[in-house]
């Protein structure tokens, strides 16, 4: 059909002939949209497999875009598969719910972000599956807490809020010792400061490589560092689990915006700078509250003294002496001081802005009562009110500053 015998009206609008040449290039990759995929033909439609991404059967289950997506998150991390969600929250959910049945039983860090505890109380325990949780700073209590029953352990590096840095690869021999699946949520490592594939760093192919069996993150954070976009992935090695979990994938229905792809595809080319830029602002504004006198503790991976250190300094730092952590950390306020006074402190910072998440360009603030989310108090970190900074892109100098006068306004007199 030409364009001069081609319908008028819409229906020449709808099925217009014309399709832009190929070749085009550009720095940035073409955002496809697309519910209905479209068959030449009935043979065609019924012979298309959309779990190998060989082809494309239904827009929630993959187009080009979110295909590339995987891929690249898949390099970063240095996994063979991944699945994109709508949350990282939903990324933890969708693993749960594809490895768990009625009578399983689920191990959580004592220190794990909290709505996946949540979860576990709540609709997990509705479906008949019991969870534990264990301490991550101790190896043998994880072994103790495995039983028969066991079929999932989450892992964290660091711990949510509290920031322990576990000895991350001895929790993986212990899973891998009772034949235990364990999943990390490496939304803090973002694929940079460590491999959660390869631990030991000894090659991605090695007999000897060390690895996590799941991989999942908030690409809300560091993937996307915008503090705009809302979405998750889980990566894996293993075809057999990974289709367990596409299937689950599948089967409830979870799709991404090609907009939101879209944003995250354009942050990826700088998540390296924009995670070190964040690490060293963040380093330095720990420092700066270690002189000071209303704390009592820094809780950074990175600084002498904080709870896991060792374990972070084996994991993350390179040969030649560099090593990373992300721009996330907590502090510790004497006591002495009220609740009240911490929260008019945060309320007076003008830089910070009080909210959750991180990784965006905006440094955030959130005091959180510690004794109200742990089950005891950690024995590793002093008592006193928690304090969490994210750090942004601002400069460390203003950031400093800005703290400086919050203290001064609040936290000088008990």
């Amino acid at each position: 059909m030409t364009h001069s015998d081609f319908p008028a009206g819409p229906t020449g609008l709808i099925h217009h002939p014309y399709q832009p040449p190929e070749g085009f290039e550009a720095p940035q990759p073409g955002v496809f949209k697309a519910s209905t995929v479209f068959f030449p033909t009935v043979e065609d439609m019924r012979q298309r497999e959309w779990k190998d991404k060989s082809a494309y059967t239904y827009g929630l289950h993959g187009t080009p875009t979110t295909y590339l997506l995987e891929e690249r998150l898949c390099h970063l991390e240095g996994g063979s598969q991944c699945v994109l969600v709508p949350s990282g929250l939903a990324a933890l959910a969708t693993v749960s719910l594809a490895l768990l049945k009625t009578g399983d039983e689920l191990l959580l860090p004592a220190n794990a972000y909290g709505p996946n505890k949540a979860l576990a109380e709540g609709e997990l325990q509705r479906y008949g599956i019991r969870h534990r949780l264990y301490d991550p700073m101790d190896p043998d209590d994880l072994s103790a807490n495995i039983t028969p029953q066991t079929r999932l352990v989450w892992l964290e590096a660091p711990g949510s809020v509290s920031m322990e840095f576990p000895d991350l690869p001895e929790l993986v021999r212990r899973c891998q010792a009772r034949g235990v699946v364990c999943a990390l949520d490496n939304t803090w490592g973002a694929g940079l400061a460590f491999k959660p594939f390869d631990l030991l760093r000894t090659g991605a192919d090695s007999p000897k490589r060390l690895a996590v069996d799941i991989s999942v993150q908030a690409l809300t954070k560091y993937p996307s560092g915008g503090g705009d976009v809302l979405m998750g992935s889980v990566i894996t090695r293993d075809e057999a689990l990974h289709l367990k979990i596409k299937l689950c994938h599948m089967r409830l229905g979870l799709g991404v915006g090609a907009n939101d792809a879209e944003t995250v595809l354009r942050s990826l080319p700088s998540i390296a700078l924009r995670y070190a830029a964040h690490d060293q602002t963040a380093r330095k504004l720990a420092a700066w509250w270690q002189s000071q006198a209303p704390c009592v503790q820094v809780l950074h991976p990175a600084f002498d003294g904080a709870p896991g250190h060792a374990n972070w300094q084996t994991l993350c730092k390179e040969e030649n002496g560099s090593s990373l952590a992300a721009g996330l950390f907590s502090v510790m306020i004497d006591p002495r001081f009220s609740t009240a006074q911490v929260d008019a402190f945060c309320d007076h910072l003008k830089l910070f802005k009080i909210g959750y998440s991180w990784g965006g360009p905006i440094s955030l603030v959130v005091p959180y009562d510690l004794r109200a989310m742990r089950p005891q108090w950690p024995s590793q970190i002093k008592p006193g009110h928690l304090v969490r900074f994210s750090t942004g892109l601002e400069s460390a100098d203003d950031l400093i500053l800005d703290l400086h006068q919050a203290l001064q306004a609040h936290l000088t007199a008990v």
